[in-house]
């Protein structure tokens, strides 16, 4: 069965998840080359730290947002998060060091520690960040988001309640001083540190409300006839559920389809009853199959061919 409703015009942004090796950035990449062969000016994004666009188009690609030639309406990007944290920090350092200056009993020194320090969890934070503040921007009519494997993925989807639980912290601490101040000084009046608060709270809401809103989100599980891809695509999907994400599709990859050699008769009778498993297992999904292929899927041309699968009927 071909994949269906990406082609909605209300569809912003389709995401591809699941264990690593199974061929998320190739159905990431088909995706994305279909969209944009149906009129759509699409943007392909990265958020794996181990980025494999540059390998799957044969070219390089970076955190600039680049045009595939060969291809119109096509964009590409990796996303460097430690780039964006970088690039946030250096417009928000004032406002971050106001927070806690004035809502912290941390000194200068602490401060200036803490502002260097690595960040938890700012990867996801920062990718997820950056995927909104381009949608924002109005320039493409589709986002694809190639994700890394699912522990990651996972942090992902969960980066806006990390920063909504940051925001929170700070706005308790902020209303302790503004108590202060307005029982010293008669009132408070908001600064900037009130409105990088408040900022950050909308870039919350709207990451949340873009990843729950099943006409704008659209989220593909990717896997593979095996053992343990399967369970660990169980475990995904239930821990999808549970943030609120549906997850409608699933591709199988590296489906063997020949009995033309002695190997392949094995390799596609051990595949059937994992393919029965999947059948049963997630009878309320769309299940799309893809072949195992001969070689390397790379490059436009390689890439056709993947498409074709996702979409052909």
């Amino acid at each position: 069965m071909p994949l269906r409703n990406l082609l909605d015009p209300a569809l912003k942004i389709v995401l591809f998840g699941g264990k690593g090796g199974v061929g998320k950035t190739t159905s990431a990449s088909a995706t994305a080359l279909y969209l944009a062969q149906q009129q759509y000016k699409t943007l392909l994004i990265s958020t794996d730290p181990a980025h494999s666009l540059s390998d799957s188009f044969e070219r390089s690609i970076g955190s600039d947002i680049t045009e595939v030639q060969e291809v119109k309406r096509l964009s590409v990007l990796e996303i460097d998060a430690d780039r964006a944290f970088a690039k946030f920090r250096l417009e928000h350092e004032p406002e971050i060091r106001k927070l806690f200056d004035t809502s912290t009993g941390l000194d200068e020194e602490d401060i200036e520690s803490f502002m260097s320090m690595p960040v938890p969890g700012v990867d996801e934070v920062m990718g997820f960040k950056t995927i909104v503040d381009i949608i924002d921007e109005a320039k493409f009519e589709k986002y694809v988001v190639d994700t890394a494997p699912t522990g990651h993925a996972l942090r992902l989807i969960t980066s806006p309640r990390l920063l909504d639980d940051w925001v929170k912290v700070m706005a308790r601490l902020r209303w302790k001083y503004r108590y202060m101040v307005t029982r010293f000084a008669g009132k408070y009046q908001p600064d900037e540190a009130d409105d990088f608060l408040f900022a950050m709270k909308k870039t919350v809401k709207k990451v949340q409300k873009l990843l729950q809103d099943k006409t704008q989100s659209e989220f593909i599980a990717v896997t593979i006839p095996e053992a343990m891809a399967i369970e660990e695509t169980k475990r995904f999907l239930v821990q999808l559920k549970r943030l609120d994400v549906a997850v409608k599709q699933l591709i199988v990859n590296n489906v063997m389809e020949s009995e033309g050699c002695d190997f392949c008769r094995q390799r596609k009778h051990g595949q059937s009853g994992y393919l029965a498993v999947l059948r049963k297992e997630f009878s309320n999904h769309e299940l799309t199959m893809i072949p195992l292929q001969p070689t390397e899927v790379k490059g436009v041309e390689g890439l056709q061919g993947i498409m074709h699968h996702l979409f052909s009927s």
